[in-house]
């Protein structure tokens, strides 16, 4: 304690100097109390820390601003028991998170995560980074999740609700103006998504890298135990269930491909206690491999944009964007799914420049793009025609794939513009 003391009076004196040499910490403890100060730089020791004690279901929070925090070389092991220490908390900051970035102008770098430990939260709404304050800088840090339930069966028994508790990632929300997100890499072995933003306004996400991992219902089907088995292999659902077709009595069917994670990088609509439409997003050299949905900014509000970035292996769709957002220069497949979906009928004036990459070896799937709106411009290309079978088709005015969600609306496709340099064939739907 005494250290902890006279390092908060170095901090604070620092603070009012302006000094620019980072004080070098070596504990939790250290880290959050140096969290409240503004103006300070801090360093931490490289080496790996545990998680496991904290006074609140945001485990340690940065509230301080202007301040440098320069983790590189630290591992810090969360316990998942902390996830479920306070019991259910309700209202809008009642979600779990290990690191809560609130103070305006915080740069935060360097750190490596990894969850530990056995079991899972009482939350559907854990995450490891919240990031709040305007004008913060997530930089370089690797998040490992773990700690979700059910685990191993992605969506196929529902996305919230009853028995599914989530580890996500990184999030961005209200009241955050000016966020950024650089070169931040995320590996979901959790239910959940990677990176979203929730009411946030002008965030960038830039050089941010994203895996996942895929599973086929065969091996699923072939457990002897376990949760899918305890419910007879039925997900209670009819037909689809984001991205994975399912029997009309909602059994898991043979041969499909699931996503063990939900998305890659996800707008939302809107974000914090009034519901404050999420800003312009832009993405920029990011890479999503292996999970629900690729990079999603269709339930965005704004016009996003989406440039130099590519999706590989995702199973409800690589692109999904809808009016108004712009895409250059971006590349996906489409092994498991379609390689862009606007399914939004009330879309207007997307412009998409997509390259299809080699889409050959998946299962199910014949959509390269499903476009339903008005005023769309959109261009596919690939760089060997072999890497698109003769047999898939972009669908215009549809309810396939996953505009499946649309089936109790008439689609809609007007004025869509479409330059078609692969094999695939364009179709009218409706």
């Amino acid at each position: 304690m005494f250290r902890i003391y006279f390092l908060l009076v170095a901090l604070i004196f620092a603070s009012a100097r302006g000094a620019e040499k980072a004080h070098v910490i070596e504990s939790i403890d250290e880290l959050r109390a140096s969290a409240v100060l503004d103006d300070v730089k801090v360093r931490m020791k490289p080496g790996t820390y545990r998680l496991d004690e904290a006074d609140d279901h945001h485990f340690i929070r940065f509230t301080g601003s202007r301040s440098h925090f320069d983790l590189t070389g630290v591992t810090l092991e969360i316990d998942n028991a902390l996830f479920r220490k306070f019991g259910v908390i309700n209202g809008p900051d009642g979600f779990y998170c290990a690191i809560d970035l609130i103070g305006d102008d915080i740069v935060f770098e360097g750190l490596s995560t990894v969850n530990v430990g056995d079991g899972f939260g009482v939350s559907g709404r854990n995450k490891i980074f919240n990031v709040c304050g305007s004008g913060v800088i997530l930089r370089n840090v690797d998040v490992t999740t773990s700690g979700s339930n059910p685990w191993g069966y992605g969506s196929l028994f529902g996305i919230a609700g009853g028995d599914v508790r989530k580890m996500n990632g990184i999030r961005v929300g209200w009241p955050a103006v000016g966020a950024k997100l650089i070169n931040c890499r995320v590996h979901m072995r959790a239910m959940g998504h990677a990176i979203f933003v929730q009411g946030a306004q002008d965030t960038l996400i830039d050089d941010c890298h994203v895996d996942g991992l895929l599973r086929p219902t065969d091996e699923i089907l072939e457990e002897t135990s376990g949760y899918a088995f305890d419910k007879g292999f039925n997900t209670g659902k009819s037909e689809y269930v984001e991205g994975v077709l399912v029997a009309e009595n909602g059994d898991i069917l043979p041969s499909e491909m699931i996503a063990m994670s939900e998305d890659g990088i996800r707008l939302y609509p809107q974000g914090g206690p009034d519901k404050t439409p999420t800003g312009v997003t832009t993405l920029r050299n990011c890479t999503v491999s292996q999970m629900r949905r690729g990079i999603c900014v269709g339930l965005g509000n704004a016009a996003d944009i989406v440039i130099d970035c590519e999706v590989r292996n995702c199973v409800a769709a690589g692109f999904n964007i809808s009016g108004g957002d712009y895409l250059e220069n971006c590349r996906s497949d489409a092994r498991y799914s379609e390689a862009l979906s606007c399914p939004y009928n009330g879309s207007e004036g997307a412009v998409v420049g997509l390259e299809i990459l080699d889409s050959r070896g998946g299962t199910v799937n014949t959509l390269l793009a499903t476009l339903n709106g008005r005023g769309h411009e959109v261009t596919f290309k690939t760089a060997n025609p072999l890497f698109v079978p003769e047999s898939f088709r972009i669908e215009k005015a549809t309810k396939s794939g996953y505009a499946y969600y649309q089936r109790k609306k008439k689609a809609i496709a007007e004025s869509i513009n479409i330059l078609n340099e692969t094999p695939a064939m364009v179709f009218e739907s409706e």
